[in-house]
């Protein structure tokens, strides 16, 4: 039943960071066509909201143990990297203009630390 949760935590983040990456490529290009979507497009709240879901989710997901009693340090530092970039990019540093890569980056980064522990997790039965 565990693994059954973890594998789920691992989809829930995966589709956070979708979703993260969602708001920051298409929202900006589709505020342009419809103002009033303009407000969530540049929200501050929005990236301190995906960003703080994001990282317990993948605090607990990445540092659960395997069936053999090992973590995988390996994925921990990468999706703590990612979550970390996140941050970074709701905090708007080091600027402004760096929000959407570092965010896009941190994303990725996340993502693929998920993918790999689903991964891990499906060949460890």
């Amino acid at each position: 039943m565990t693994a059954r949760i973890q594998t789920w935590g691992d989809v829930a983040a995966i589709g956070l960071s979708v979703l993260c990456m969602v708001h920051c490529l298409a929202l900006p290009l589709l505020a342009a066509s419809l103002p009033f979507l303009g407000l969530f497009a540049d929200a501050p709240w929005a990236h301190w909201a995906f960003a703080g879901t994001a990282a317990p989710i993948a605090a607990w997901c990445l540092s659960r143990p395997f069936s053999d009693g090992n973590r995988n340090w390996a994925l921990l530092s990468l999706g703590g990297s990612g979550a970390l970039l996140l941050f970074m990019a709701a905090a708007e540093w080091p600027a402004h203009e760096w929000e959407t890569p570092v965010t896009v980056v941190g994303g990725l980064m996340l993502a693929t630390a998920h993918g790999l522990n689903w991964r891990r997790r499906s060949h460890d039965h």
